[in-house]
């Protein structure tokens, strides 16, 4: 069995950082329908801007709405106007094939990629 990649929204800018709210990334839900990604998963957030890195679970936003809010002790790590990388990952024991969200400055989907499984020699 081994992590892999599964869901994956690209370059997303923080409009919200509030250290007040109760845990957690607050998504849109669009981008996290499109990302195949579900409420309460745990997701690994990467922030482009600072390089910081951190684990937190998925809350429900609007539907297009363009939210992406980092909530509770995150948001004294990662700031609004930041640009962040949210995936999530599976213990699987075969390849899959991840869906990729690219979206633009105001977090629409500006395209997805499915990329196709490798088959590796082991």
């Amino acid at each position: 069995m081994r992590w892999l990649l599964r869901s994956k929204i690209h370059k997303a800018t923080v409009t919200e950082a509030n250290p007040d709210y109760v845990g957690s990334i607050t998504i849109d839900l669009t981008l996290i329908e499109a990302a195949g990604l579900w409420p309460n998963e745990k997701v690994l957030v990467v922030s482009n801007t600072s390089g910081v890195r951190l684990e937190t679970y998925v809350i429900e936003g609007e539907k297009d709405g363009g939210e992406i809010c980092i909530n509770g002790a995150a948001a004294h790590l990662i700031n609004e106007g930041e640009e962040v990388i949210i995936m999530g990952f599976e213990l699987t024991e075969k390849p899959i094939s991840p869906k990729v969200v690219l979206v633009d400055s105001e977090n629409r989907i500006d395209r997805q990629l499915t990329e196709k499984p490798r088959t590796v020699v082991a």
